[in-house]
């Protein structure tokens, strides 16, 4: 049995169960059979994600983060995890508030400025000047390819899949 015939299923004993213990001898019935509304709850398009991404980030690191080893970058280095957490969650809103990315990149990343990288997504041939997406960190390329253009989001703090701190990611193609 498939996951879709799973949910199918799921879904149709969901609107058998509602539809024999809620409905009123009032209410109008809904024209469509029961396994009609479970093949429309089940058929909703899946997300494609792009071929490829350009993004621009800011890291904001912190000096116990495990990616970083030995060699903390210098405004990471006398930051907390909790002091990362809180700046990274207040550079997220200033950047969707509007306010120039590039500006925060410059001002706050512990990455090298500009922070722009090309991903190619997996299974998909490598471009130059693009790196393929599984060599970046799990979280980074998750969230880039989940971008709209122009979208911002942010990757938290995770030692397996974010190990050098928090991303706020910028897609810009």
């Amino acid at each position: 049995m498939s996951i879709k015939s799973i949910g199918a299923s799921l879904a149709l004993a969901s609107i058998v169960a509602l539809g024999s213990s809620c409905a009123s001898p009032s209410e109008e019935a809904d024209p469509s059979s029961p396994e009609e509304a479970a093949e429309r709850v089940t058929e909703t398009p899946e997300r494609v994600e792009p071929d490829a991404v350009r993004v621009q980030h800011v890291l904001i690191g912190f000096q116990d983060a495990i990616g970083f080893k030995d060699q903390v970058p210098e405004g990471a280095a006398g930051r907390t995890e909790a002091q990362a957490r809180e700046l990274a969650a207040s550079l997220l809103a200033r950047a969707q508030s509007g306010e120039d990315f590039e500006a925060l990149v410059i001002e706050f990343t512990d990455d090298e400025a500009p922070g722009i990288y090309g991903m190619t997504n997996h299974e998909v041939a490598e471009r130059e000047g693009y790196s393929p997406r599984g060599r970046m960190v799990t979280a980074f390329g998750d969230v880039s390819f989940s971008l709209a253009v122009g979208e911002i989001g942010m990757t938290t703090y995770d030692p397996a899949t974010s190990k050098y701190g928090w991303h706020i990611i910028k897609r810009i193609e």
